[in-house]
């Protein structure tokens, strides 16, 4: 297959997109794949240029927002439709994450171009970005998840919905960028403010205490799932992305009902946003059993420590067969689409 591997573009996850491209390229032309990569914030890379502009390295934070404000001047989304690499190419893999590559701006183009493309479609993309839609959607199909309201909410209303601690964070970011967990009134709005630097919208939710558990969706079946015991309080950006600041375990060490259980709801919770191919969804399990559906991930991360591909090894899936399996699922997809 021609495969083109989009990634880059200017969300706060960019590093994290550029990584998972590293991976990526390398497994697909492992496979015998012929493999170009463009930057959707900067353009067609040159195979000499890779190894400069693709170091596979994620920082400990997200790049600062004056950077991607810069990077937001550079190539139009507009523009992708007028490159041969995108044009030409048999499917297109997205090692994009957060922002206009996730969120259904670039499906809706890419649409239009009418190359196929991994990952979900503009309406399921549109949707698993957006906490407040997701989480309605959950509840209306069975998926429990924790309370929550959106901003504006006074401290006082916040307390006495939930009490302290709770989750603030921004509705339509990943990678827990700008999510922070507010202990005592005096710390909330400090926390809203940090959020509305990556989103106008904001979420507030009740904190749920127990595991972090997350389960890949591929094909229309749950993989093995998945226990993450990150080094911080919560599995923040640098637990995520770098090596030895988490424990993760696959599969995990779980009653058996339990994983068939949060196996059935993340399947469940990925049908519920109409979403493609693949996708990760993440659950907290309570002290009591209970499991609560955090939010999916459409374009789950794809670098070395990423946490789809080693619950595709898990069942006997490796990283090369798994990307090429999400490309054969795009075209596939495709030519359903057309008959």
């Amino acid at each position: 297959m021609r495969v083109t591997v989009l990634t880059g573009g200017t969300s706060a996850e960019r590093d994290v997109a550029l990584a998972s491209a590293v991976q990526v390229i390398g497994a697909l032309r492992s496979r015998g794949h012929d493999v170009a990569v463009v930057d959707t914030a900067r353009g067609y890379i040159p195979e000499a240029d890779e190894p400069a502009l693709l170091s596979g390295a994620v920082g400990t934070e997200p790049p600062p927002i004056s950077q991607l404000q810069t990077l937001e001047r550079g190539l139009l989304l507009s523009g992708l439709a007028n490159l041969a690499a995108v044009r030409d190419a048999d499917v297109l893999f997205l090692a994009l994450h957060g922002g206009r590559g996730e969120d259904g701006t670039l499906q809706t183009l890419l649409e239009m171009v009418g190359v196929p493309y991994t990952g979900s479609g503009r309406l399921g993309s549109a949707m698993a970005m957006d906490k407040d839609i997701s989480k309605r959607l959950f509840e209306r199909a069975g998926v429990p998840t924790a309370r929550w309201v959106m901003a504006p909410a006074a401290r006082k209303e916040v307390e006495g919905e939930f009490g302290w601690p709770v989750v603030v964070k921004p509705s339509k970011q990943g990678s827990t960028v700008g999510l922070s967990v507010v202990k005592q009134a005096a710390e909330y709005e400090a926390a809203l403010a940090l959020a509305r630097q990556y989103d106008d919208e904001v979420m507030i939710e009740e904190f749920v205490p127990g595991r972090e558990l997350t389960v890949g969706i591929l094909e229309g079946r749950a993989l093995a799932v998945g226990e993450i015991i990150p080094r911080h309080e919560i599995f923040d950006y640098e637990c995520k992305y770098t090596p030895g600041m988490s424990q993760e375990i696959f599969p995990a060490d779980l009653p058996r009902a339990t994983s068939q259980e949060c196996g059935r709801l993340g399947l469940l919770a990925h049908e519920a946003l109409k979403l493609g191919g693949y996708s990760r969804v993440d659950f907290r399990l309570t002290p009591a059993g209970e499991l609560f559906c955090l939010e999916v991930n459409t374009l789950p991360g794809m670098t070395a420590t990423s946490l789809l591909p080693q619950a595709a090894r898990a069942v006997g899936i490796e990283f090369p067969e798994l990307c090429e399996r999400i490309c054969k699922v795009a075209r596939r997809g495709r030519v359903d689409n057309l008959s």
